[in-house]
């Protein structure tokens, strides 16, 4: 496996892994590419490419977040594991949650966690709106991340309950998402948070813009929120 390119991307974000951190995201790869065959996990399966658009963007968080204060971490809509494995790897401190509404999921992140020997990591099945209700999850983490497909408005929704006062979240966005984050302000307002920063950049070796949208947590979530299941997606605040 040739790793030029990752180590690429780990040396513009000022991360430096050890020979078992290499490990165990070349075995992330082998079982994300094992299990590809039988289930839709990703659309992109050569190992540059995976290293450059899963696992480097995956860590980009850096950028804007100092990680040895983060504690504890939700990652919503996790997907194949992304952001949220890439970094339990590289900041394994971390005390990490993976929620996704897709059980079959959450058996292939079951199958990498235990194989990767990854600690104090828990995965759980369900939708934002309900686990946001529950009180050992609401305004619990240091810092919420969401790579998933969905407008910031309707994820600010599903993300800032989790995130404790003085914690954040943030959003990873595509390059030109200006219009999508200027219209998520009054969500995010109305959710207790505050958008503090964006970073744009494109990643290493590549043509790809990208967006960090930092939305810091100054006050408690109103308990109205999130409203239930469908309705953020459909109705946006």
């Amino acid at each position: 496996m040739e790793k030029y390119r990752f180590d690429e991307g780990l040396n513009s974000l000022g991360i430096t892994l050890s020979e078992r951190q290499r490990e165990q995201f070349d075995r992330y790869y082998e079982l994300l590419t094992e299990w590809n065959k039988v289930m839709n996990l990703t659309g992109i399966t050569e190992y540059d490419e995976v290293c450059l658009k899963h696992f480097t963007d995956s860590l980009s968080v850096v950028r804007i977040k100092d990680m040895g204060t983060v504690h504890s971490l939700i990652d919503i809509g996790t997907g194949a594991g992304f952001p949220g494995i890439p970094l339990k790897i590289a900041f394994p401190h971390i005390r990490t949650v993976l929620l996704d509404s897709l059980n079959k999921r959450l058996k292939f992140l079951n199958q990498v966690i235990e194989e990767l020997g990854l600690e104090d990591i828990a995965t759980i099945h369900g939708r934002a709106e309900d686990y946001a209700k529950k009180s050992e999850y609401r305004e619990k983490f240091d810092l919420c991340v969401s790579r998933a497909v969905a407008n910031l408005s309707t994820l600010s929704e599903y993300c800032i309950p989790f995130v404790k006062i003085g914690g954040s979240f943030v959003s990873y966005k595509s390059g030109d998402s200006d219009e999508e984050i200027r219209q998520a302000e009054n969500a995010v307002n109305i959710l207790g948070g505050e958008i503090i920063k964006t970073d744009k950049f494109m990643l290493p070796g590549s043509d790809m813009g990208r967006a960090l949208v930092e939305i810091r947590k100054q006050k408690n979530t109103p308990s109205r929120y999130p409203r239930k299941a469908g309705v953020p997606a459909k109705e946006p605040l």
